[in-house]
């Protein structure tokens, strides 16, 4: 997609997913095209999932500034929520609950800073009943950070 523009942003991503805060983890939406949908997560320093705290020297402590890996897999999820959310608000249907059933082929290339923009494609692999399997590409700026493909359950009422 090359227009960058969001079509939802802010409070109206709300209305496209179940999470509340502190847990939004999308906010924009950039549209649908075909079976690709786009959205977006500014990194902020009050990220629930973004480590902040002092580093202590020599230990296994996750990198500081930068959103952990269970953020971007969390991002990856919601981006995937906000495309069925969108096509349920378009029809005049309550959005679903989504669970992820499994991720796999999860590569995380690069950690974002706080400030950071990402850039989500999510691209609709298959449709079957109430599963879906997607494919995910996460960008900050053009360069890949993080790409996956997950098996989501819809949970219809």
């Amino acid at each position: 997609m090359n227009n960058k523009e969001a079509i939802i942003q802010g409070e109206g991503i709300l209305d496209l997913i179940p999470q509340r805060p502190p847990i939004v983890m999308v906010d924009s939406f950039f549209g649908i095209e075909e079976n690709h949908s786009y959205s977006g997560l500014t990194v902020t320093a009050d990220n629930i999932f973004c480590e902040t705290g002092e580093q202590q020297e020599g230990s296994e402590q996750p990198e500081t500034g930068k959103l952990q890996e269970a953020g971007i897999i969390e991002h990856i999820a919601q981006s995937a929520a906000a495309r069925i959310g969108f096509l349920y608000t378009r029809q005049g249907e309550k959005v679903p609950l989504g669970f992820i059933g499994s991720v796999d082929k999860l590569k995380i290339y690069d950690l974002p800073k706080i400030g950071m923009k990402l850039f989500t494609e999510i691209t609709v692999v298959q449709e079957v009943f109430d599963i879906t399997l997607i494919s995910a590409q996460v960008k900050v700026e053009e360069e890949l950070i993080a790409e996956c493909r997950m098996k989501i359950f819809i949970k219809k009422e």
